[in-house]
């Protein structure tokens, strides 16, 4: 289950970044999923609210994925959405996006001084 193992990373990111900018509660942590990823959103939802569940950092803290399309190119110019074949000229194209996990927003509250 390599969802747990995302959660908890996408957790350990939020938190440590969230404690070097003098937050006292992070309120939502967002994320973009590669459509390629070959990840569920909503199973790495659920387990980042157990893993969050006794820290009161994240007392009233969401994650928002947002889904990324794949895009490729290819040496010819084609740049697109076609993964597997170009359609100008048959090659395999590169894939550029739609593979990626990232942390992309991290909103946190501070205390005003």
């Amino acid at each position: 289950m390599h969802e747990y193992s995302i959660a908890y990373d996408i957790y350990t990111t939020a938190r440590r970044a969230a404690l070097d900018n003098g937050a006292k509660e992070i309120t939502c942590v967002s994320v973009d999923v590669g459509k390629m990823a070959m990840v569920n959103p909503e199973q790495v939802e659920f387990l980042f609210k157990i893993i969050i569940e006794d820290d009161p950092l994240f007392s009233n803290a969401r994650l928002s994925c947002r889904d990324v399309e794949a895009r490729s190119r290819c040496s010819c110019g084609y740049e697109g959405s076609e993964r597997f074949v170009c359609p100008q000229c048959g090659k395999l194209p590169e894939i550029v996006a739609g593979m990626e996990i990232a942390v992309t927003n991290i909103e946190i509250e501070v205390d005003e001084e």
